[in-house]
């Protein structure tokens, strides 16, 4: 049997196993009265509110005369009350369960708020044209951020280049973003569906294509002849354990089960149950390689499915990313407390709410490009919203530069389009262009804010 050592760095700090919480099962029966439960009702209460594991609860302010440990109990029985079980359990056939405390509450309310229905879609803020710009945007950054949690190294800039121009992909790395970027788009294709053992495999071929050390691991799941996968510390621990091959496609099947099933005696949120999906996905681990990727995938899948449209216009990997190590170790806390899910739900709820105040960023912006935009048109009735755009963009960027390929991809129009528009900016005296090899390279003139606050620009006719 041959193991592969997963070992997680990050920026030089190593994630090791957090440090095992006191049995409080045996702390509650020694010392549980109803004193203890009135001193300690504040410290739970805060506790919840942040749903801190015992690596962070010990060090809390306690009540006088009370031990940490004492009031670990106290908060663990809080929590084993209000728990419920999943269908998902460890190699030792305990169940996983999880509870909504009201900080998780609170974050379900927000996105409920923001992220359901037709919000974005009557957005006045946004032009139609450019929320497909920053869908693409999303997708291009959720492909990247995924794919940079798993490994892939290159620059943000290298990688955008890519995709924008649909230039084809150099290395493994670019692959990951390339497959990421292809994959999310594909998977919308699938929204009318169950959730199938067919769906996840397609999911995962697609994501992991030109990109695995054994191409016939594309899309099946391991198997007891395959390298069995441990993940370790930096001091050799082990991290995470995942179920033997041989269970796989029970536990895989349960996956679809629940993700398929809506039993009248309980409602799962939805926002709640794409996170499940994702935690259960990457427990599972069936697959050689890409399972986080894999797993990220069906969460967005399972948003758009249940009409949760704004996920299009979120990257919530980029959120993660930054975070990268509470990402992971929200998975141990969940494992090592008891098979406690809820840690990892409060965490990818934070993710989220981190990618939408990110989208509400890019809003107040687009709301001042679109005050910029509405005085060109007055300026320069002849440009179109496409042209408007990048007017703005140049005028907060005026180093950037635009190829005739990025602005197609940007804006989803044809080459020729492209072309027309940038080449009529350039007849206009706004942007300069030079050629670099065979492409052509617009930039804005030096003194484009001038040009357009005058209206000195030349106005032409856009054919």
């Amino acid at each position: 049997m041959i193991l592969i050592n997963i070992k997680l760095v990050f920026g030089g700090n190593t994630l090791k196993v957090p440090e095992k919480a006191p049995d409080w099962g045996k702390l509650l029966n020694e010392c549980i009265s109803s004193e203890l439960a009135m001193k300690t009702i504040n410290i739970v209460r805060k506790a919840n509110s942040e749903y801190l594991y015992w690596d962070d609860f010990k060090y809390q302010p306690m009540p006088e005369g009370v031990a940490p440990e004492s009031a670990w109990a106290m908060l663990k029985a809080s929590r084993l009350f209000q728990t419920r079980d999943l269908s998902l359990a460890d190699s030792k056939g305990r169940p996983f369960s999880y509870w909504l405390p009201d900080c998780v509450l609170r974050e379900i309310h927000l996105i409920d708020q923001q992220a359901g229905g037709a919000i974005l879609v009557e957005d006045p803020s946004v032009h139609s044209e450019e929320k497909r710009r920053y869908m693409i945007r999303s997708l291009v950054d959720e492909a990247i951020s995924s794919s940079e949690i798993e490994g892939a190294v290159t620059t943000r800039v290298v990688a955008k280049e890519m995709l924008r121009t649909g230039r084809k992909p150099k290395d493994r790395s670019e692959h990951m973003i390339y497959n990421n970027y292809r994959s999310m788009q594909m998977i919308k294709r699938h929204l009318s569906e169950p959730l199938t053992i067919d769906l996840v495999n397609k999911i995962h071929a697609s994501m992991t294509e030109n990109t695995l050390d054994v191409s016939l691991w594309a899309g099946r799941f391991g198997t007891p002849e395959d390298e069995e996968i441990h993940v370790f510390d930096s001091y050799g621990q082990i991290l995470h354990v995942p179920p033997k091959a041989a269970d796989l496609l029970a536990s895989m099947e349960k996956l679809c089960n629940f993700a398929n099933g809506d039993r009248e005696d309980e409602f799962v949120n939805p926002i709640i149950k794409g996170i499940l999906i994702h935690f259960w996905l990457a427990y599972v681990h069936p697959y050689m390689d890409g399972n986080g990727r894999t797993a990220r995938a069906l969460f967005y899948w399972y948003m758009l499915k249940h009409n949760y449209w704004l996920f299009e216009y979120l990257s919530v990997s980029t959120a993660i990313l930054n975070a990268r190590a509470r990402y992971y170790r929200s998975f141990l806390y969940s494992e090592m407390d008891d098979n406690d899910a809820t840690y990892f739900i409060v965490y990818n709820l934070e993710a989220i709410h981190k990618a939408l105040e990110i989208r509400n960023t890019y809003i107040e912006r687009k709301q001042k490009e679109k005050r910029n935009t509405h005085r060109f048109a007055e300026r320069y009735p002849v440009l179109n919203l496409r042209q408007r755009a990048l007017l703005s963009s140049a005028l907060e960027k005026k180093h950037v530069i635009y190829t005739i390929e990025t602005h197609a991809n940007v804006h989803g129009v044809t080459y020729q389009t492209a072309r027309t528009d940038l080449l009529a900016l350039k007849d206009m005296g706004l942007l300069e262009l030079r050629k670099e090899g065979k492409k052509f390279i617009f930039t804005p003139v030096a003194d484009i804010a001038i040009k357009l606050d005058s209206g000195t620009a030349e106005e032409k006719e856009i054919e």
